[in-house]
């Protein structure tokens, strides 16, 4: 799936041209084969564009996985910030309270409010902490879930690369379980498209 894209146009197109030559020259063998023929091409063509479809699926859920990678790595950043500034207040709490237990008693209030001060910038500190950590996992669960998605949407246009490269053969060799085989990996393909579509 490098680059997104979804590649079919040479062995389908290949596989079309030589059947149709093989119908003109008498190796057809009639118009059965060449309803089989344009079915297949026609399937085959319809399986290309949904295939797009998924492809472009899958590259948009592995770009939104890294957008929301990077916002979990931002707030933590953030949570990390907080958290020093609380470990810089709660150095200063315990130096004032060393220095309240020290000072004499006339001046034990005035540390005493600086205490209290320190306590109260420490809770309201540590209460946006906790907020972007609870972010920040809530970023990581969302770009878990869209990189679940991204591999769904892989495993669905892998699928039906497969189910093209089954109608190629099946028209190369005109042999009717290739022609079912193509089909039932169509479906399955589409299976699991609609997995991804419903984030299953």
């Amino acid at each position: 799936m490098s680059g997104g894209g979804f590649h079919v146009h040479g062995p389908h197109d290949h596989a079309i041209e030589h059947a149709t030559h093989g119908h003109h020259d008498g190796e057809g063998g009639g118009h059965g084969n060449d309803s089989s023929t344009n079915r297949i091409a026609m399937f085959t063509a319809i399986l290309a564009t949904v295939g797009a479809l998924f492809a472009y699926m899958g590259g948009a859920t592995q770009a939104n996985a890294g957008l929301f990678k990077n916002n979990a790595a931002l707030e933590k950043t953030a949570a990390s910030n907080l958290w020093n500034y609380f470990q810089a207040k709660s150095t200063k709490q315990s130096l004032a309270e060393l220095a309240r237990d020290l000072a004499p008693a006339d001046k034990k209030d005035k540390y005493g409010e600086k205490i209290d001060r320190y306590e109260k910038e420490k809770k309201e500190i540590q209460k946006d902490a906790e907020k972007l950590e609870v972010k920040a996992k809530e970023w990581d669960k969302s770009s878990d879930d869209q990189m679940h998605q991204h591999h769904r949407w892989a495993q669905a246009t892998t699928v039906l690369q497969v189910s093209i490269a089954l109608a190629a053969i099946a028209l190369l060799t005109r042999k009717k379980w290739l022609e079912l085989t193509m089909y039932g990996t169509a479906g399955l393909g589409i299976v699991i498209g609609i997995l991804a579509l419903f984030h299953i």
